[in-house]
């Protein structure tokens, strides 16, 4: 692997940045890699939600309160990513519907879950070197490290995608997201940073505003279950949704996946 941290920026908001986050570590993990997945979006604190149990502390304690302890402190196993057991309903699942129950490699998160007078003392830029600092700490314990960034507006935000090896665009698979996206690759220019990738997010019922898919170097990953009961689907699915994934990873880390699929049955081959 040539990148070991990729920061994931969102075009726009519910651009489902935590979610591809999510996938393409359970991906890396299902590869054998141990991946963790670090929460650089303060104020929407989505990457929480996957995981089970209490979050202390987090890593907003890291930045400001608990600054001494390892980030180890603040580093939780995903639930569905070899904690499947944890979350009740999980690993009930068809194709591109798997939740990962003993993946050869593991996914930790480490989450933002903060009270909003913490979460604004994190989102300073005395608190961004020190999150600079976790991501590089982050790179020398795991094999892979996404962190889930917010659109270019923070300081915790410019930190993620500046610091990464790579940082790559999120965006819905929609005519409005590819703008955002456009607007997205100036801004993180502003910072001193380039996109190295564009990752388009399909959702069900986007109805007219969606591109046609014709714009070139951009990966498609389509829709799937929104529920993050259903996530990671992309741990031991293999139909669309789990390739697509696959894809974006490689495209996402400049990296080859020894991760193999079966050939489609000839039903799915000329399923559209």
């Amino acid at each position: 692997m040539n990148a070991t941290t990729l920061a994931l920026v969102g075009a726009t908001g519910g651009a489902g940045t935590t979610r591809t986050a999510v996938e393409l570590a359970a991906m890396g993990a299902r590869d054998g890699a141990e991946v963790a997945v670090v929460d650089a979006a303060f104020t929407t604190q989505g990457l929480s939600e996957y995981v089970t149990g209490r979050i202390d502390p987090d890593l907003t304690a890291l930045l400001t309160d608990d600054s001494d302890a390892a980030l180890s402190a603040a580093a939780y196993p995903i639930a569905g990513a070899g904690a499947a057991a944890e979350r009740p309903g999980v690993g009930d699942s068809g194709d591109d519907g798997g939740n990962a129950t003993d993946l050869p490699g593991r996914v930790d998160a480490v989450p933002a879950r903060a009270p909003f007078e913490r979460v604004a003392r994190a989102k300073t830029a005395e608190a961004a070197r020190k999150l600079e600092r976790r991501i590089d700490e982050a790179a020398a314990t795991y094999d892979a490290v996404v962190v889930d960034a917010a659109p270019v507006g923070s300081n915790e935000a410019v930190a993620a995608a500046t610091t990464a090896d790579r940082a790559v665009a999120v965006r819905p698979a929609t005519a409005h997201g590819r703008d955002a996206a456009q607007r997205l690759r100036g801004r993180v220019a502003d910072v001193g940073g380039g996109l190295d990738a564009t990752l388009a997010v399909e959702r069900a019922g986007s109805g007219d505003d969606e591109d046609d898919g014709s714009e070139s170097g951009v990966v498609r990953v389509p829709a799937t279950d929104p529920d993050v009961a259903a996530a990671p689907t992309a741990a031991t699915g293999d139909g669309a949704y789990a390739r697509a994934v696959a894809t974006a990873y490689e495209a996402a880390f400049d990296a080859s996946l020894g991760v193999e699929f079966p050939e489609p049955g000839l039903v799915e081959r000329f399923t559209p």
